[in-house]
């Protein structure tokens, strides 16, 4: 039996499939955040770098929805925060 995927995986996984990412770096920035009103409530900081060829020619707002549509389950209950940089390969 496989163990439960963490919170980080999960939204690995969420990403992954809808975005299909060539660069995807998620950090865990919970620890910097303790005391914070969302970690109280147990929702965790994240950073994120992606590079997605979906973001070709999009907007960063248009980005960063194709980002949260693509966790929106996990927004607000397991995400509290999501510090978003969202490049096209054009722009590496």
């Amino acid at each position: 039996m496989n163990a439960p995927a963490s919170r980080a995986e999960r939204i690995r996984a969420l990403l992954a499939a809808a975005l299909e990412p060539s660069v995807l770096e998620l950090t865990d920035e919970s620890a910097l955040h303790a005391g914070h009103a969302g970690a109280a409530s147990g929702g965790s900081h994240f950073r994120l770098r992606i590079v997605s060829p979906r973001f070709e020619g999009q907007r960063l707002v248009m980005r960063h929805r194709l980002v949260y549509d693509s966790v929106h389950a996990m927004m607000h209950t397991e995400i509290h925060a999501l510090a978003i940089t969202a490049l096209a390969p054009s722009e590496l």
